[in-house]
């Protein structure tokens, strides 16, 4: 599926959602500015969310094999080397 050109990226969003935070707790913005500001971050959240979305899909796929997920264990060998070793 191809992006948009004018999509930015999660980081981007983030970033543009933190900004709208700033400004929505601030007591100098205006109640219309606060409610444009609240419906741009409502979208915002959309977006991410849905970027969110199809990443863990794309991991899915990653990780599916002949169809089926694969599985494996999430343990740092070191980390498993000094456990045994007390």
């Amino acid at each position: 599926m191809p992006k948009k050109a004018n999509s930015t990226s999660f980081a981007e969003t983030l970033t543009q959602l933190e900004a709208l935070t700033a400004r929505l707790e601030s007591s100098e913005t205006s109640l219309e500015q606060s409610l444009q500001d609240f419906e741009q971050g409502v979208q915002l959240i959309r977006q991410a969310q849905q970027a969110l979305q199809e990443a863990e899909q794309k991991v899915q796929l990653l990780l599916e094999k002949d169809g089926k997920p694969v599985t494996t264990p999430f343990h740092d060998e070191d980390e498993h080397e000094q456990d045994t070793s007390e």
